[in-house]
């Protein structure tokens, strides 16, 4: 599955920051006298991949489906693609493309006969900007399906039948692309290559929202990272930004003389090369680690847990200035 090929203009890199395709404001929800939405804030940009993070319960799916206008929010302001998805009309709907975890739909479809029939769907919504809907072709070379073309559906593998998903919510062309965990099935080459796909679309301008449970593939994905919890949006910037927030000591690690040590200094180059003058080649199995994703974001999500004052200092700290 490669992208060079398929995706004219891959590289041109993501457009200015007023190119705005997702605001959200203030947004509310509430089921049954509880609130689930308690006031998110975020935006996305036209050609930004941004990754939805957050424990079960947190409210990503009634966030996403009040974005696709399929759930109707309690409060707040919402545009997508400078629209309200409440009052969004079919054109509006033409323009987004949606994966979702699963679907067992056409199973007796042949896989390049169902893209030319759901792709029909999109040929009244092309204009002179933007080619609606994808070349068959080309789409079945672009997510690694061409060998199998001819085949139904219902006989694909797991991994053949994610790719397949992903060309469905493709072959529109979207300008806005929402994937919830679309790599799950997927084996470690299929997930690269999907990965490569994703920042191809990106490249071509189309912005990608994300929800995944795998913190790898978030940090290799995402431009910009988003973690909700506690109805709110607590953390908004790139993995290393995040990282970066969440602790400013990194933990350095060496042996000498056979035993391990290990020390946690907020200077790890002025501690490592402290290290060198005092023991000099003695010195082996030098690691330096600074906090990872995960260590971010196990540790938000803790403190927020514990509620309280330490939640709310919690969430101060790694929210990051409105963009």
């Amino acid at each position: 599955m490669t992208t060079a090929d398929v995706l004219p203009g891959a590289g041109s890199g993501p457009p200015p920051d007023g190119d705005t395709v997702i605001d959200v404001r203030d947004l509310r929800m509430r089921y049954r006298g509880q609130d689930v939405l308690k006031g998110v804030d975020f935006t996305a940009r036209r050609g930004e991949v941004v990754v939805l993070l957050g424990p079960n319960g947190a409210g990503k799916t009634t966030t996403i489906e009040i974005l696709e206008g399929f759930r109707v929010r309690s409060a707040g302001d919402v545009t997508v693609l400078d629209t309200d998805p409440a009052r969004g009309n079919e054109r509006w709907r033409a323009r987004l493309g949606i994966v979702l975890q699963s679907w067992r739909d056409h199973g007796k479809w042949r896989v390049r006969e169902l893209l030319a029939h759901l792709g029909s769907y999109y040929a009244p919504y092309s204009t002179p900007l933007v080619r609606r809907p994808w070349d068959v072709d080309e789409l079945l070379a672009a997510v690694g399906l061409t060998g199998h073309a001819d085949k139904r559906v219902g006989t694909l593998s797991g991994g053949q039948r994610r790719r397949l998903d992903v060309a469905v919510g493709i072959v529109g062309r979207p300008e806005l692309l929402f994937l919830d965990e679309p790599t799950a099935g997927l084996d470690p080459e299929a997930r690269s290559e999907f990965h490569s796909l994703v920042r191809g679309l990106a490249d071509e301008n189309t912005t990608v929202l994300l929800t995944t449970h795998d913190l790898a593939e978030a940090e290799r994905l995402a431009d910009r990272i988003l973690i909700l919890a506690g109805g709110r949006i607590v953390a908004d910037g790139s993995a290393r930004e995040l990282s970066r927030r969440a602790s400013a000591e990194a933990t350095v690690r060496w042996t000498r003389d056979g035993r391990p040590f290990e020390e946690t200094t907020a200077e790890p180059t002025r501690f490592v090369r402290r290290l060198f003058e005092e023991h000099g080649e003695a010195i082996g199995g030098l690691e330096v680690r600074r906090a990872s994703l995960e260590d971010t974001y196990l540790t938000m999500v803790r403190e927020l847990e514990a509620g309280g004052a330490v939640g709310e200092r919690a969430a101060h700290s790694f929210r990051g200035e409105a963009r």
